[in-house]
């Protein structure tokens, strides 16, 4: 997915910009980089982050670093930021995209005699695509416009040029953007969590489609919010730190309240519910108060090494980490029947290996419960599942298993409680070798998150996608 986070303020801000971006780690393992102006020169780094982590790259630099304003960038895409220097003026950018026309709209701008200088492993660096969209506007605002006109995917972004930071969010307002403030100095970032520790108070929620303006005195709204919204409800479920807060509803209250009303409708009769670390734990607190049984930590994540670690792109290394940075507390488990709640299961691979190591360790039941509904559809809106063959998805492949064909019956297979729906969860049940299991409803989800269902997008459960 990825994560930025950009300041200004009337004195130096390498320090804010260092610890803000690093505050974004969780959202992405690929690429982190940083730019800074000064005296109307830039400074960029960019490292590799897929064996080390952000403050490790980067702190060993700060000196290198001046200036009252930069930018910074977690990103699970391509290297960034991007310099360009165009009639617009000079500018720094960073984006959480994801762009699925992006060679259509490279035959496009290659078409018109544009150029691309930056390749991500042989490719198009997307940003700087964005950036080149960027530029065919007449004003920053005129060409912001155009790139979400023109991008088939989303695209939240955000500009360092000699003037201040400009900050936009995707249309449908996918990804958050938010603004902070402290004496003398503005902040924005895709995570609210990093703020209170750096003594920035949030003053707003950029809405879908907004553009806006900030220096070190002021936010000026450069383009008005689209009433529309369709926000990622994964950010609530997986991405979003425990502490963050999106559209006024906290991350960790939304899972506590999700836990409680699994709780509430679960006749289960158990001896502890355990939460998986590190986002299934707020769902099995509310799962606790719900179904007043104690909350016990039999699975505690090793953060000495993996402190906020995301996934690994390698597959390999990806099941290798999940099992290592998670150690089972035997004494605890031993002859227990035991609820643990997860975030999500999505391949299954990972829990499944997790839940034999329980079992070998004396677990007489594993009830399994979910804070998402079964994940039968591949996002094309943000990095979550994009890359991912639909196949690839648990839910997906029990269905083709069942029909013979993996897209026949998909919306009864997404209706809660239907017959179809009944047999793939059973079939998963059988395949995790869980004593039960539930998924958490789309329903519920909603009740959860506390939005409208229509400003919320879950499509990954149910396939429903507006562009």
């Amino acid at each position: 997915m990825g994560g930025f986070f950009g300041t200004i303020s009337k004195s130096a801000c390498v320090i804010d910009l260092f610890y803000g971006t690093d505050y974004n780690s969780h959202l992405g393992a690929h690429r982190g980089g940083m730019a800074t102006l000064s005296n109307g020169r830039f400074k960029r780094s960019i490292h590799n982050l897929e064996n080390s982590y952000f403050r490790t790259r980067f702190e060993r630099e700060l000196d290198k670093f001046a200036g009252n304003s930069g930018i910074g960038i977690i990103s699970d895409t391509d290297p960034q930021p991007i310099f360009m220097n165009t009639h617009l003026g000079k500018f720094a950018i960073v984006t959480v995209a994801k762009v699925n026309n992006l060679n259509e709209l490279e035959k496009e701008l290659l078409s018109k005699g544009r150029h691309f200088s930056e390749l991500s492993s042989g490719d198009t660096n997307q940003t700087e695509l964005i950036a080149l969209l960027i530029a065919e506007g007449k004003t920053f605002v005129d060409g912001i416009e155009n790139v979400f006109d023109k991008i088939k995917g989303s695209c939240s972004l955000l500009l360092l040029t000699e003037e201040g930071l400009i900050a936009a969010r995707d249309k449908w307002g996918r990804t958050p953007v938010i603004v902070a403030k402290k004496e003398d100095s503005y902040a924005v970032s895709s995570e609210s969590s990093g703020f209170p520790n750096l003594n920035f108070d949030r003053v707003h929620d950029i809405g879908p489609g907004e553009i806006v303006k900030i220096t070190a005195d002021e936010m000026i709204q450069l383009r008005p919010p689209n009433e529309k919204m369709q926000i990622c409800s994964f950010l609530w479920i997986y991405y979003g730190y425990p502490t963050s807060e999106y559209e006024g509803v906290y991350v960790d209250t939304a899972r506590y309240v999700n836990g409680m009303i699994m709780a509430q409708k679960d006749t289960v009769d158990v001896d502890f519910v355990s939460g998986i670390p590190d986002s299934g734990t707020g769902m099995a607190l509310g799962y606790a108060e719900g179904k007043k049984i104690p909350h016990r930590r039999a699975l505690v994540k090793y953060t000495p090494t993996w402190p906020r670690s995301f996934t690994p792109a390698n597959p390999a290394v990806r099941n290798l980490v999940a099992r290592m940075k998670l150690i089972p507390n035997r004494q605890l488990i031993d002859g227990k029947r035991v609820v643990f709640c997860d975030d999500s299961i999505v391949r299954g691979t990972q829990l499944r290996d997790c839940m034999a190591t329980l079992y070998r360790y004396g677990a007489k039941e594993i009830h399994m419960r979910t804070g998402s509904p079964p994940i039968l559809f591949a996002c094309p809106f943000v990095g979550f599942s994009s890359s991912k063959s639909p196949l690839e998805l648990i839910a997906r492949r029990i269905v083709q298993e069942i029909e013979g064909d993996d897209t026949k019956d998909l919306d009864k297979y997404a209706t809660t409680g239907s017959d179809h729906y009944c047999r793939m969860v059973e079939c998963i049940r059988q395949k995790m070798n869980f004593t039960s299991l539930k998924y958490t409803t789309i329903e519920d989800l909603i009740t959860s998150i506390g939005l409208p269902k229509e400003r919320i997008c879950t499509h990954c459960y149910d396939g429903s996608s507006q562009f």
